[in-house]
């Protein structure tokens, strides 16, 4: 047993892109056409995501001529190059397949907003209690 995971742990990724369901995602994948490589980006909604480790996956969902298109990638592919998040979304559920019934406006899902000013200000306060304290010394 220790073989099997020895092998999958060789084959993982060590840098994994941090993504989640509901987040609009742009995939950048390898495409091999004959002799030539190329990296081709498939963006949309990612509405599952299955399995864990070694098989994990990711479904992603796109409209692409007023048609459904969905794709699933295995996250520890080594033709994905990177997972680029264009757009966190606010969702309650871990899968996202009513979208698929969805048409139009009904089909989006909410922006997720994360204030910036809360990481900040605790860093600014931290740096005015170091400024504070350093001054207090001499």
């Amino acid at each position: 047993m220790n073989e099997i995971q020895a092998i999958e742990a060789a084959q993982m990724k060590q840098e994994v892109d941090q993504f989640k369901v509901g987040d609009t995602v742009k995939v950048h994948f390898k495409i091999v056409e004959g002799k030539n490589e190329r990296v081709q980006i498939y963006e949309g909604l990612v509405i599952a995501m299955k399995n864990s480790k070694i098989g994990k996956s990711f479904t992603v969902r796109k409209i692409s001529y007023n048609v459904g298109v969905e794709r699933v990638f295995p996250l520890h592919a080594p033709r994905i190059v990177k997972v680029e998040v264009v757009r966190p979304g606010k969702v309650r559920r871990a899968k996202l397949y009513y979208i698929r019934e969805k048409i139009g406006k009904g089909a989006k899902i909410k922006e997720l907003i994360v204030k910036k000013g809360a990481k900040g200000s605790k860093g600014a306060i931290a740096a005015a209690a170091a400024t504070a304290a350093a001054s207090a010394a001499e």
